[in-house]
């Protein structure tokens, strides 16, 4: 029986935590007769590309992943809306008219998209909802913890701050973009932690996730609170955080405060080591990745049996109600623990990560 989230776009203050993916055998249904065999294409759209997973990692994963599942007989297809929903929806008009068997959906904008979803749906063309829920008739979710994601953030700032931590200590927020819906989850869970604990001076929401914004926040944020004033920032992810040290070192602050991010980038990790960035939330792409590959392939292929025991979860969209969806666990990444999951699932190297200007730091975290 799968467990249901109701997910909006607005931020939601439910709190959940993972259900683990079912064994075949816990699946209920009966299996359907296969609609297609192996010899299939998956259209792959992701959102941007200020965020180098969806094109270095994610992407590469699924492509492989379909090879894998297919006998190298399926085929992937891909476009990057980079951050433009009209973009966006004209490649996928394109893989609609180009007849794709199913439609792997990263959404610019959850909202703007649905009418593209409805136009697949009416086409015969499953789509599949990846990282970001988009709204619509979507067949399955696969995605993070989104609302756990933004409590290890705010968690990991109130520990940093340690036990001299005082509710009027003043922390800047920069969230991210309100046309996605990952971004309300992500602030719930931040707030859920941090309401009551500590003052939230200024808070902001940055359009597209853009850097460029982010930074100018920032810089307005010091200005009415004063360098020596700010206790911590949330980032939501790490392309922002960096935007915000950028900031606060043009502003003469010389000892940063602690500074939450998202998605493990290789700079950020970098910045942690050398103490800049206090965290990131490491997200396990390999598995989001390969989940959402194989609920693509079987949903094509008609293995409702599997389907169902990839998608022990479901999820309510504004417009629709039990999506069938898998959520997947994430990691809070510090200094102590990057050897244990960047560099054990081969996301990056110690060399990739210990370049000359961080030789002397990562020696001193152990990781030379």
């Amino acid at each position: 029986m799968r467990r249901r989230i109701a997910i909006a776009v607005a931020a939601s203050t439910m709190s959940f935590s993972l259900a683990a993916c079912g064994a075949l055998g816990a699946a209920s249904g009966s299996e359907a007769s296969p609609t297609k065999g192996d010899d299939i294409t998956v259209g792959v759209l992701m959102p941007e590309k200020t965020n180098t997973r969806y094109e270095e990692f994610d992407y590469p994963i699924i492509k492989k992943k379909v090879a894998e599942l297919t006998d190298k007989k399926g085929k992937t297809v891909y476009a990057n809306g980079e951050a433009n929903a009209k973009k966006q929806a004209g490649q996928m008009q394109e893989m609609i008219d180009e007849k794709v068997d199913v439609i792997l959906l990263d959404a610019v904008d959850s909202h703007a998209i649905a009418g593209m979803v409805q136009k697949a749906k009416d086409a015969g063309i499953p789509v599949i909802a990846y990282d970001r829920l988009a709204e619509g008739p979507i067949d399955g979710y696969v995605s993070f913890d989104n609302e756990l994601v933004g409590e290890v953030q705010g968690r990991s700032l109130i520990e940093a701050l340690g036990s001299g931590i005082d509710s009027s200590d003043k922390i800047v927020m920069i969230n991210g973009s309100p046309s996605d819906p990952n971004a309300g989850q992500f602030k719930a869970g931040a707030m859920s932690e941090l309401n009551g604990k500590v003052t939230i001076a200024e808070t902001y929401d940055v359009d597209g996730w853009k850097p460029e914004i982010a930074q100018k926040n920032m810089a307005q944020a010091i200005s009415a609170i004063g360098k020596g004033n700010i206790k911590a920032v949330y980032s939501a992810n790490d392309a922002m955080a960096g935007a915000a040290i950028q900031a606060m070192e043009s502003a003469g602050m010389t000892k940063l405060p602690p500074i939450t991010g998202q998605d493990a980038e290789l700079s950020a990790v970098q910045r942690i080591v050398s103490g800049e960035q206090y965290m990131s939330v490491y997200k396990p792409y390999p598995d989001e990745a390969e989940a959402a590959a194989e609920m693509a392939v079987t949903k094509i292929q008609g293995k409702d049996i599997q389907f169902d025991a990839l998608a022990t979860d479901s999820v309510d969209s504004p417009t629709n109600k039990d999506i069938p969806a898998q959520l997947v666990q994430v990691v809070a990444l510090t200094k102590d623990n990057i050897k244990s999951t960047v560099v054990k699932d081969g996301i990056y190297s110690v060399k990739d990560i210990c370049t000359s200007d961080y030789k002397s730091a990562c020696a001193a975290a152990g990781l030379s």
